[in-house]
């Protein structure tokens, strides 16, 4: 077959170039190894009638609104600010860490004077702060570090903090006041009837062909297109020529409850120093979905499987750019996307990257 564009991957990168190139007048032809649309954020009922997200909790949160007003084409939002506890040393505490988090573990009653005297005390500050442990011990000391990150890293990454990039530890913020929000930006929500309607909308496009179930390596000489747009791993789009880049990857369990109608107070607890799994989230915090029993998904890092988290560490940045120039001698191919990239995306990031690779091709 021929088209005029062979968009590979029909998650957040995918999605959005097939939909502006569509609406420009290209013909688009989606592919996508999995069942469905979505990629990652793909969203469903479970058989119990609960939405979860079969990949983990997907919320999304930016400062960008000109990304909120491109999502919102296709959906109506539910404003939702996520809340997470961290189980450590007995106590369910705030996360990230705040005034509270600090006078819950320890039995202080600190303000928020007290608690920026109290992390200049204890914080060991290291110039420059290359790794994730020079980043959070010198911001909030060696014992905040050691029960609330130093084994959380351990098994999400299975890497020690010290071996890990400083951007890893930047992500996390540390607070003086009260906030309890794990993020502060200022939309945050999760799409009113879900991820997977609005990838549909996305795609709803008279331009735009999806198929499903289908491998881009297996398809690749079948399909005639002028420009590819490719979301998949690089490494993968070239044969893995100089080797694997390395990846983080999630088994997810979920379960049921039907005889609960909530099974924990937050919507999101992390284990850092206990259980092989790195945490537990309840869905219907997230979507206010009202139903008699409740479902819960728990997070277990491993090292095979889907590729989830690039590995910020500076042999595979090093690994990456062999592969990127590659990528930059292609003609008529275009890598965007986390795994296309080799970056630690969040959801807005992967659109504002899309949006700004459509442009380019259509220029």
């Amino acid at each position: 077959m021929r088209t005029d564009i062979l968009v590979v991957g029909a998650g957040y990168a995918g999605s959005v170039v097939a939909e502006r190139l569509a609406r420009a007048g290209r013909r688009v032809h989606v592919i996508d190894r999995r069942p469905h649309v979505g990629g990652n954020a793909y969203d469903e009922y479970d058989e119990h009638g609960v939405l979860v997200h079969r990949y983990g909790p997907h919320i999304f949160h930016t400062n960008a609104m000109r990304i909120v007003d491109y999502l919102s084409s296709f959906t109506e939002w539910r404003r939702y600010e996520h809340r997470a506890l961290a189980h450590v040393d007995g106590k369910l505490l705030p996360i990230p860490i705040n005034l509270d988090t600090v006078n819950g573990l320890y039995g202080l009653s600190l303000d928020e004077e007290d608690i920026k005297a109290f992390f200049e005390r204890v914080r060991e500050p290291k110039t420059p702060a290359l790794t994730s442990e020079d980043v959070v011990v010198g911001a909030v000391g060696r014992d905040l570090y050691e029960k609330f990150f130093e084994s959380y890293t351990r098994k999400h990454w299975g890497l020690d903090p010290s071996q890990l990039g400083a951007g890893v530890a930047a992500r996390v913020p540390v607070r003086t006041n009260h906030d309890d929000r794990y993020w502060t930006d200022e939309f945050q929500g999760v799409p009113l009837n879900g991820y997977t309607r609005m990838f549909e909308a996305m795609l709803d496009h008279p331009n735009i062909t999806v198929e499903l179930d289908v491998d881009f390596h297996e398809v690749r000489e079948r399909i005639q297109a002028t420009h590819i747009v490719y979301t998949g791993p690089i490494d993968a789009y070239f044969d893995y020529r100089f080797g694997k880049l390395p990846y983080r990857s999630l088994r997810f369990e979920h379960e049921h409850l039907p005889d609960r109608s909530h099974y924990q107070q937050a919507p999101t607890i992390n284990y850092p120093n206990e259980h092989d799994y790195i945490r537990v989230t309840e869905f219907k915090h997230v979507t206010g979905q009202e139903h008699p029993g409740t479902s819960i998904v728990r997070e277990y890092p491993r090292g095979e499987g889907e590729p989830y988290y690039p590995i910020p560490r500076p042999e595979n940045e090093a690994l990456y750019k062999r592969y990127q120039s590659l990528a930059t001698r292609q003609e008529n191919v275009t890598f965007v996307g986390r795994l296309a990239q080799y970056r630690y995306y969040n959801m807005d990031q992967v659109v504002g990257a899309a949006l700004k690779a459509a442009q380019n091709i259509l220029e």
